[in-house]
């Protein structure tokens, strides 16, 4: 598309945008009692955002301008934090990590698939340098250290000569038995043709019944294929089947793909035209309207200090450099504004005198009034109902939105056909730059100056500076004081330790897995379900959006992650084979992050006792923090957290970061772009409080639904070769599939479709049977260890809180707040 298209993309994105706002902050102001329309309407906001935020996306993606780019990144940022924060809401609104929106879909008229969480393209694009460096290194390290050797490919065995003379033999005598079989057939055949062309050639050939025989075949034929076309012109029409050549790219995507290449390449280049343009418009405002900037301010303070002297009698103080100088007095305000802050100021003084004489008479009445006040308005304040919590990314989109309306809504850019930078707009922001830099050089000449006209008129003796600053340099000094982290580390460098951690597996390659390729569908029941007071289990759909939300675009964007709802750690809980592994790989993939593995199977044995396990914490943290962002990858989590280990288990020490995950967790800042999470298939066997003090956001991944299964057997058959025809009843392996999870399906895929077999697709398609025979052979997960995985989710903190509000039972907070009211009746009984 056109430099004009996605500007066109842009203004409507933002138009949507400030709509959106007007409606949020008039609806959420107002505080609300029912539940259910509070949900609707942060589902709402929360649909909607996520339309914009995949046009912000977009947008920001493929516009070459470079200073659009800027506002429209600060934007987007805002847009993906406030999705969060209205996730955040939704979830203390509903007790529940798993929330469906049909009703609103239905309303709002969209499909499930709009719900899908884009993930912005410049969390790799922007350091995709620093990852493939990063790549290299790896790699290097690991054939240095001979580590990047698949386990897999073991070495060949040696077989003795007689066993390979007999297999040899076995096989050349099967080969020619198989030749002389076909021979004799081919001999049998040609006996019983010529036997039956001897009993023909006696019978008497009637011509016009073999050409009805011929007539009749081929009419038959005919009609078959001409029926056949239109049964598949039919189903193509309803949209049950796919048009010819649906799967295959076509030349206008391919075309697509180049343009955007080149777009990216057009966007590189303006962005660097635009940092020298920074540079040099800023050097040549120096030089042509930097003296006469000088000067303006100059002649500006002169004339306050004139004024106050012929207000007040006295000249002024300065403000000091900490305060910011004379920019404080003359922020966007002209002299005669600012002496008449001077004549108001001097005002209040004498009121403010005034009340104080009439205050110190009656002190303490006013204070109990207050105290009543503000009891009568707290308890107001519980009885109004739900109010949305204070956003911290509504003002920096609101502040975003108003330079579009001030700047790019109306600004005629007929000029700027290629989309270049705007010099006009740069030398706008530089003389401020330049203003405020000249700002402090003549800050220090005028406070000299005011010394001096302080002695020559006044003849005032300089006052000494009250050490008013001792106070705040103390609370500073108090609040640098704590407890810091020992650097155990001081003298080595960052590559030594990144070596160290992968020569120890500690720091490992994640395999290259998108998060689309995730295969999932939407529930479509759970509204319903959940009408009828059933909580579905959520489906894969479901999952792919939580891991985005709290993994992928907090570790993404660091302004997001240092303002949005924090999330420290996850918990990916479910059976052997639902893609827990595959969802970690694909969190660090999508944001280019290090993997470290601290499973218990991977840490036995390395860096032994208590200083060893502090060793090996800070190491991993300090590149962790160093080499942003970072995901630490705890595998079978609940053998760190076993209520009894197994007598197997204890030479491995499976428990040694129980208590060290906890004060690491403390330790981790909004600025630290790291990210714990741990996978387990057997979380019962864990203690549940320890467990759930370490793991922030659990989520329970299932077994995939029907839905999602139809869609499984679909897109793995084609990845690994194989050709869907009407042969395949893919309806049918979805069914007979039930309670078998996604590893269980790509194992069987994989296993059927051989290369031999691939190759005899064109005559011999693909059938069910041969799946169904190949997936008999395997356990699939029963209903009672998916009931399991569910109970145990019902003891967890938020299973607990969803279980009481759907009996209507009462909070623990509130049950508390019972208690204490109690308590405190039986002891005033008591003293009566």
């Amino acid at each position: 598309m056109s430099n004009a298209m996605y500007n066109k993309m842009w203004h409507q994105t933002q138009e949507a945008l400030n709509s959106l706002l007007d409606k949020e902050s008039e609806s959420t102001t107002e505080p609300r009692r029912n539940q259910v329309l509070v949900f609707q309407m942060l589902a709402t906001f929360y649909i909607k955002y996520l339309q914009i935020f995949r046009n912000l996306e977009n947008v920001y993606d493929q516009i070459v301008h470079p200073q659009k780019r800027l506002l429209i990144r600060k934007i987007l940022d805002g847009v993906m934090g406030r999705i969060l924060e209205l996730k955040n809401e939704m979830v203390e609104l509903e007790l529940t990590e798993f929330h469906y929106f049909d009703d609103v879909l239905q309303d709002l008229k969209l499909a499930p698939q709009q719900l899908d969480i884009p993930i912005p393209k410049y969390f790799l694009k922007e350091k995709l340098e620093v990852i493939k460096g990063r790549e290299r290194i790896l790699a290097q390290i690991l054939a240095d250290s001979r580590l990047d050797v698949d386990e897999k490919k073991s070495s060949v065995k040696s077989m003795p000569l007689e066993e390979a003379v007999k297999l040899i033999q076995v096989a050349e005598r099967a080969r020619q038995g198989r030749l002389r079989a076909m021979f004799m057939k081919q001999i049998f055949r040609q006996e019983y043709r010529a036997k039956q062309a001897k009993i023909l050639s006696e019978k008497v050939v009637d011509l016009e019944a073999a050409a009805l025989q011929i007539q009749k075949v081929w009419r038959g034929f005919r009609q078959y294929k001409k029926t056949k076309k239109q049964r598949e012109d039919e189903m193509m029409f309803l949209g049950m089947n796919p048009p010819p050549l649906f799967n295959e790219v076509s030349a206008t995507m391919m075309q697509a793909e180049k343009v955007t290449s080149l777009r990216n390449e057009v966007q590189t280049k303006h962005e660097e035209k635009y940092r020298e343009a920074l540079v040099t418009i800023k050097d040549d405002l120096k030089l042509v309207e930097g003296p006469d900037i000088k000067d303006n301010l100059q002649d500006q303070i002169r004339h306050w200090f004139i004024e106050c002297r012929n207000l007040t009698g006295t000249f002024p103080d300065y403000p000091n450099a900490e305060e910011g100088g004379s920019a404080v007095i003359f922020s966007n305000k002209t002299p005669q504004q600012v002496i008449e802050d001077i004549i108001a100021s001097q005002e209040e003084e004498e009121k403010n005198k005034k009340n104080k004489k009439k205050k110190a008479k009656n002190p303490e009445k006013p204070r109990k009034d207050k105290e009543k006040k503000g009891t009568r308005e707290k308890g107001k304040e519980e009885d109004e109902g739900w109010k949305m919590s204070p956003s911290v990314f509504l003002p920096a989109m609101e502040e975003g939105n108003n330079v579009y309306k001030d700047v790019w809504k109306n600004r005629d850019e007929s000029w700027n056909f290629p989309q270049d930078y705007d010099p006009e707009l740069i030398r706008q922001e530089k003389r401020e730059e330049l203003e405020s830099e000249i700002r402090i050089q003549v800050d220090e000449l005028m406070r000299q100056e005011l010394k001096n006209l302080k002695l020559a008129v006044n003849r005032e003796k300089e006052q000494p500076l009250k050490a008013g600053k001792k106070k705040g340099d103390k609370k500073k000094n108090k609040g640098t004081k704590g407890k810091k982290d020992k650097d155990l580390t001081p003298d080595r460098t960052l590559e030594s330790l990144y070596t160290e951690l992968v020569e120890e597996g500690l720091l490992i390659r994640a395999p290259n897995v998108n998060l689309s390729d995730y295969i999932g569908e939407y529930s479509y029941l759970g509204t319903t379900l959940r009408q009828v007071s059933i909580e579905p289990m959520p489906s894969l759909l479901d999952v792919r959006q939580l891991i985005a939300l709290y993994g992928i675009l907090p570790l993404g964007s660091a302004v997001v992650h240092e303002r949005a709802p924090l999330v420290k750690s996850l918990l990916l809980a479910g059976p052997s084979g639902v893609g827990k592994k595959m969802l970690v790989h694909a969190i660090c993939t999508e944001t280019g992050a290090n993997l470290f593995n601290l499973s218990a199977a991977n840490i036995a044995g390395k860096y032994p006792g208590k200083s060893g396990l502090q060793m090996m914490l800070h190491v991993v943290f300090k590149v962790a923090r160093q080499l942003q962002p970072s995901v630490v990858w705890v595998g079978d989590t609940e053998k760190t957290f076993y209520k009894k280990v197994p007598s197997a288990e204890r030479m491995i020490e499976p428990k040694r970061l129980k208590k060290q995950l906890p004060k690491i967790l403390r330790l981790l800042k909004p600025s630290d772009r790291i990210l714990i999470v741990g996978t387990t298939r057997r979380p019962f066997d864990a203690e549940l409080q320890s467990f759930c003090k370490v793991y922030q956001k659990i989520i329970l991944v299932p077994r995939p639904d029907y839905a999602s299964r139809f869609v499984l057997w679909k897109q793995i058959i084609q990845r690994n070769g194989g050709v869907i025809t009407n042969a395949l009843n893919v309806s049918c392996l979805a069914k007979v599939s039930d309670g078998f999870t996604q590893g269980h399906i790509v194992q069987v895929v994989k296993g059927v479709l051989t290369d031999r077999r691939i190759h005899r697709q064109s005559y011999k398609p693909l059938m069910a049977v041969e799946f169904i025979t190949a997936l008999a052979s395997m356990n699939p997960v029963y209903q009672e260890e998916e009931e399991s995985f569910k109970n145990w989710y019902s003891k967890t903190p938020m299973g607990k809180k969803r279980a009481l509000a759907l009996t209507g039972g009462i909070t623990e907070k509130e049950k508390g707040k019972g208690e204490k009211k109690k308590q405190k009746g039986n002891k005033e009984k008591k003293k009566k």
